[in-house]
């Protein structure tokens, strides 16, 4: 196995969109680790999660997804990371990249940057959560994960939304 992961696959979500307890599973804190099974549905735990919001949930409408992805691409290009695949949903974004920098830093980069194209372009309150508060950040050791990553997040998600590939 190589010292350092060859890419990573990064994930975060839209704010309110992924709570606990919603269809069709979910993680807690106690069931976040590798091969742990995903809980099933429970509504009233969603609900009890629901009303906590500070904020409506968020969700990106094509006109967002597209910006996103953009912002994404031009934030890798900038910093000299590889994007590989990205995939910009409704509630949520993956990435599949090759960088010199920690998945964290790719990700607290990316959800800035957006944010901040997204408050330009839509004029958006500063102050809006768009984001949650983490993602997932899964490192890729070998290049047969990456290319399966790379198929998962371009053609694994349904429809295609706002996609990038590298491999086009």
């Amino acid at each position: 196995m190589p010292q350092e992961p060859v890419a990573y696959f990064i994930t975060f979500t839209t704010y309110g969109t992924w709570l606990q307890g919603r269809d069709p599973g979910w993680v807690d804190r106690e069931h976040n680790e590798y091969g742990a099974p995903i809980l099933k549905a429970d509504i009233k735990r969603e609900s009890a999660h629901r009303t906590k919001l500070r904020q409506a949930e968020y969700r990106l409408d094509e006109p967002r997804r597209a910006i996103v992805l953009s912002t994404i691409l031009e934030v890798a290009a900038n910093r000299k990371w590889r994007a590989l695949a990205v995939h910009v949903r409704t509630n949520h974004a993956h990435i599949v990249v090759s960088a010199g920098a920690k998945p964290e830093k790719i990700m607290a980069d990316c959800k800035a940057w957006a944010s901040r194209r997204l408050r330009e372009e839509f004029n958006e309150d500063a102050t809006r959560d768009r984001w949650t508060q983490h993602g997932s950040t899964i490192y890729l050791w070998s290049e047969a994960s990456v290319a399966e990553k790379v198929e998962y997040v371009v053609n694994g998600q349904g429809s295609p939304m706002s996609v990038f590939d590298y491999r086009r």
